[in-house]
């Protein structure tokens, strides 16, 4: 009978019951609960995607956010997450209900291994982070020891610009370097000098592997993991950075095993393989745990401030009416002789505003680092379910028209009042609550230091018939677009 029936189906009909199975399986795969928030219409197997705009993800959602609200679903592929915007609901889902949306999802484009600190979940999580925050105070955070080193390595940056004679230059990899060597002293134990081989190599595969993040292919592979591993582009390169990345990150763990000395901590890898002692690898301190918080830190250590910096100069260059203000009280409170130091900056409220504007129009991470729903939960009066992936718009944020006063223009009276600094709740560049940037401090000291050590001693200046622009460069952080730039001595 079996026989018979199969015998009698066509390949047509064959075909056609395979597409309605399909169609059927993608519809019950991707059915959204009884109240979820509302979505555009999704076709199957790619959602959204046709809605999508790849070169500029911020333009689809604002016009989601006009249609739907601060909270609407959007899917791609076999990825799916809910945006929430603007002020109320971001502290809504990173405050509020902070426990409710506290871990991180599996995305497979992510740099950040859930083994270590930035993508990591539930205990192991809350190990690396109090590990983390606990050693880079004994390494002098937030003390005189690491302002030492900022400073040596804003004195070793300043002669770097200095090099160039006023000449354009493109200044990436000197600003990337120099802000990398502050998180290499303290986790390796060491700097790297700008014209080290090994350690451009290094810069070069981070820069390239964070800007393959935005190529078009890239963004598919977080969409369609199962079909995109067989299909060339850019998400293959970006695994096999990792890869070499990762062999820098184990060399330099091994070097340390060699000369190890258990009563004398050097650096954050010496403090680690401490806690591995004591844990004897049956906790959260393992051996694979090790390299991926190495290479956390060192991704993030480096790119949101090089970044930051980079933006810093360019929009110097652009608005020098803006530079000249700065320059002008770094002359009156610090003057050229003296180095900056962090005592100065409650003094200096202009340049402090420039800074925090800088952060703000920069806006490297628009979309925050993905969250996840620990268990069900009501939002806004949508229901969520457990695992339900979450992207806090900070643009929606920090770009609010009923927030700033002119959200799209470079303006550092935003953080001014009365001729004094005035932070701004809707001011987040670093995210709120209990999975905020743990470098948050390291961070603002580095802008501060590197900004001013670098507006003392040159002028930013756009080169010869050329046009400078604020053009972004997509990848896992919103960079600007390469430029060249010269920087004249004062």
């Amino acid at each position: 009978m079996l026989r018979f029936l199969w015998e009698s189906i066509s390949l047509q009909m064959l075909l056609v019951f395979l597409v309605i199975f399909l169609f059927v399986t993608d519809y019950m795969k991707h059915r959204k609960m009884k109240n979820f928030p509302p979505s555009p219409f999704a076709l199957p197997f790619v959602g959204h995607i046709y809605l999508l705009n790849f070169h500029n993800p911020q333009i689809t959602v604002q016009k989601l956010t006009e249609k739907y609200g601060d909270i609407f679903s959007f899917q791609m592929g076999s990825l799916s997450f809910v945006f929430v915007n603007g002020l109320r609901m971001a502290k809504e889902v990173l405050v509020n209900q902070g426990e409710n949306f506290m871990d991180r999802p599996e995305i497979p484009n992510d740099i950040f291994s859930n083994k270590g600190l930035v993508s990591s979940n539930g205990h192991v999580w809350k190990q690396q982070r109090r590990f983390t925050l606990t050693t880079l105070r004994n390494f002098g955070l937030g003390k005189r020891g690491l302002e030492e080193r900022i400073q040596e390595e804003c004195r070793c940056l300043v002669d770097a610009f200095g090099d160039e004679q006023g000449n354009p230059f493109n200044p990436q990899f000197k600003v990337t370097n120099a802000v990398s060597n502050i998180i290499c002293s303290v986790t390796f134990g060491n700097r790297f000098d700008y014209h080290d081989e090994d350690f451009q190599k290094l810069l070069q595969l981070m820069d390239e592997t964070f800007g393959l993040n935005g190529a078009i292919t890239s963004q598919l592979n977080n969409s369609f993991p199962s079909i995109m591993k067989f299909l060339p582009g850019s998400h293959h390169t970006i695994f096999k950075n990792l890869r070499l990345l990762k062999s820098f990150v184990k060399e330099k763990i091994d070097k340390h095993k060699e000369d190890w000395n258990p009563s004398e901590s050097r650096d954050i890898i010496d403090s680690y393989l401490q806690e591995m002692a004591k844990d004897n690898g049956s906790g959260a301190f393992q051996e694979e745990n090790i390299v991926s918080c190495v290479l956390d830190l060192l991704f993030a250590g480096t790119e949101t401030t090089s970044t930051t910096i980079r933006w810093a100069l360019l929009f110097m260059a652009i608005h020098p009416e803006i530079q000249a203000r700065v320059q002008a009280e770094i002359d009156a409170v610090i003057g050229q002789v003296r180095q900056p130091a962090l005592e100065d900056r409650s003094n200096m409220p202009y340049t402090n505003a420039v800074i925090h504007e800088v952060q703000r129009k920069g806006n490297i991470l628009p979309f925050n680092v993905p969250r996840m729903s620990t268990k069900d939960t009501v939002l806004d009066s949508f229901h969520i379910p457990k695992g339900t992936t979450f992207l806090v718009n900070l643009t929606s944020v920090m770009f609010d028209k009923d927030e700033w006063e002119t959200p799209d223009s470079f303006n550092p009276e935003h953080f001014l009042k009365d001729g004094q600094f005035w932070k701004r709740e809707s001011f987040m560049p670093f995210s709120i609550g209990k999975r905020a940037c743990l470098g948050e401090l390291l961070a603002r000291s580095e802008l501060f230091l590197f900004f001013t050590s670098l507006l003392q001693k040159f002028t930013f200046q756009v080169p010869p018939d050329t046009t400078l622009s604020p053009q972004v460069k997509l990848g896992i952080t919103m960079a600007p677009q390469p430029y060249k730039i010269c920087a004249v001595p004062r």
